[in-house]
């Protein structure tokens, strides 16, 4: 009698923890998962900005997003025009690492280092930046909230 009840509580905490590993499992990795959505939609965001591709962007940008540069901070409407006219035309992004954050399913933080080439009023300039977009699921979609560039060494390092 007395091994049937310890064979019965070895069960119950074998069973506990086997859905514990599951969940932990599943739940690692669907944030995978958003971590590399995330990282394909900055990707992606980069050559529609090489592209010049306004509606792409446009549908990308909440319409509260906010855009920090070396030179000012400005609204989507603002940034949308400065691509359209090529006042600011990103020509290529070399990304050379990434770290993405999820919270709460919902919100995303990606810090990229990269070496921006660019064409700002007409002058060619190559700078090496971290740049920090914040993203907010919105039903099945994902918006950026804000991208912000931070002017670095080429020796900057992003912790993992």
């Amino acid at each position: 009698m007395q091994v049937q009840t310890t064979v019965k509580s070895v069960l119950k905490v074998f069973i506990i923890g086997l859905c514990f590993l599951v969940f932990h499992v599943e739940s690692s990795l669907a944030q995978g998962a958003v971590e590399q959505q995330i990282i394909t939609l900055s990707k992606d965001k980069w050559q529609w900005m090489a592209d010049k591709n306004v509606d792409k962007l446009a549908q990308l940008f909440d319409d509260k997003a906010k855009f920090v540069h070396m030179s000012g901070t400005w609204k989507k409407d603002e940034e949308l025009e400065i691509i359209k006219t090529g006042s600011i035309w990103y020509k290529k992004a070399d990304v050379h690492d990434v770290a993405v954050e999820v919270f709460d399913e919902n919100t995303a933080i990606i810090w990229s280092r990269i070496t921006l080439s660019a064409m700002v009023r007409g002058n060619e300039a190559n700078t090496e930046f971290t740049v920090t977009e914040v993203y907010k699921r919105q039903g099945n979609d994902w918006k950026m909230l804000a991208l912000t560039f931070s002017s670095v060494r080429d020796t900057h390092v992003i912790k993992h």
